[in-house]
Formats: C-alpha cells, structure tokens, sequence
C-alpha cells in the first residue's frame, strides 16, 4: 500500500484530501498541530490514517519529523504539502514577525518536507509531490501581499524540483484553489465572498471536494506523464 504524507491534515483543504485519499486506498499519514475531532473520527473509520502532532514553525525538526515517520510506517510514495497560515492584513503595518512565520510556515517548511521525503522517492525510484498553492499567488488580494508572495515561490519551487527529480519517475506539481468555504476563508468578510462567487462561471466557490479530487488524479498513474504545471481549480473565477 502506497503512503501519501498530507501536511494540515486536521481541517479543512486537508482533512478532505486525506479522507480522499484513503478511500482511494492509500495509506495516509496527517501531519497537524493538533488533532481534531473530524480526524479522529477518519481515524476510527479506517485502519490505514495515521495522525502525527507537528508544528512546522519549528522547520529545524523536520527531518528528525520524517525520519520518525519512515522507520514507523514505510517508505514514502506522495506529499501533499498543504499546511500554510496567512496574516490578513496591509502590508505596512504588518509586524515582522508574522511576515517571518508566513515565510517558514509557507515556504521553507515545504521545500524541508520534500527535501527529506524525496529520499525514500528516489530511492523507489517512483513518487509525487503536490505543493497547495492559491489563485492570490497570480491573481493578487487586498490585505494578502505575503501569503501571495509565499504561495507564488511554491510554483516556482515546483517547475525546478519537478526537473531535478524527473529522471527518477518522480512528479512535482503545484494545485491552486480559489477561495474555499474552509476556516481560512471565514475571516473575509460575507460581501467579499459574495463578491468573488459573482465573478465565477459557475456563480459558485470551489469544493474542498473539489480540490481533493484533483490531488487524487494527481497521485494516480493515469498522471504520470504531468510534472511541473499548476491545476487551477477555482469554480472559473480567475477564467
């Protein structure tokens, strides 16, 4: 059974990727700080969703992280890397520390968890990596200038790792949702929201569902020949 790591697994974007996952009959491993409720009950309905309590403000750990994983549950065929905070608010008077933990939460975390992952991947000589990355990293948000920036580095961590390991069968890829209803979005205000549905296609926000179900296709063999790119899935609204 392949084990796929997804990194904020506990809510949200996560918790619909993991439970995904696992019904697709992956071994799952969630990587959270705290465990919640929704998890516990993946974990009581399925016998192959692990749950490990991790803080990825503290990037120094992270190896020591994956190392504890690998001797405990196997060799690591997928990360999904979809932790990520976001400070919402105008970059002028933003404090420097909340610009700093965007930075080591968003980006450096990530590019450590595929570092030490891909080990066992090239090992195997098989894997994927997909980095969750958000339609503000092209589009652009008021009060979102850093979380924007974060997300934006992530594509372009994508297209280079994804040439750097493609000669050991390993695929790297970036998905960009647009706004989700998921607890990140319930800090935008109802008018925001409101006014982003209008300017989609579909008159809808995207599905954690939906987004899901694209990192799936992504994990499957039927996208073994897709590296490097980015799958947009946003309900139309950047369209």
């Amino acid at each position: 059974m392949k084990l796929v790591i997804v990194t904020g697994a506990s809510r949200g974007l996560g918790l619909a990727i993991s439970k995904k996952l696992v019904q697709d009959g992956y071994s799952v491993v969630g990587i959270s700080r705290n465990l919640s409720d929704e998890y516990r009950e993946l974990m009581a309905t399925y016998s192959d969703i692990f749950f490990y309590t991790f803080d990825f403000n503290n990037t120094k750990d992270i190896h020591s992280l994956v190392k504890t994983i690998t001797k405990e549950r196997g060799s690591i065929y997928a990360l999904v890397n979809n932790s990520a905070i976001g400070h919402d608010g105008i970059l002028a008077t933003m404090h420097e520390s909340e610009i700093e933990e965007i930075m080591r939460v968003n980006i450096q975390a990530p590019i450590l968890m595929s570092k030490y992952c891909s080990r066992s991947m090239l090992i195997k000589q098989q894997g994927r990596i997909i980095n969750i990355s958000s339609i503000i990293a092209s589009s652009g948000f008021n009060g979102l200038s850093v979380y924007g920036a974060s997300k934006s580095a992530l594509g372009g961590f994508t297209k280079s790792l994804s040439r750097e390991l493609g000669k050991a069968n390993i695929t790297v890829n970036t998905v960009a949702p647009g706004f989700l209803q998921t607890d990140m979005t319930q800090g935008l205000a109802s008018d925001k929201l409101e006014s982003i549905k209008r300017r989609s296609p579909l008159n809808r926000l995207a599905s954690s569902e939906d987004v899901s179900g694209a990192v799936s296709y992504l994990l499957s063999d039927s996208a073994s020949s897709i590296t490097g790119t980015t799958i947009t899935v946003d309900a139309g609204s950047t369209a």
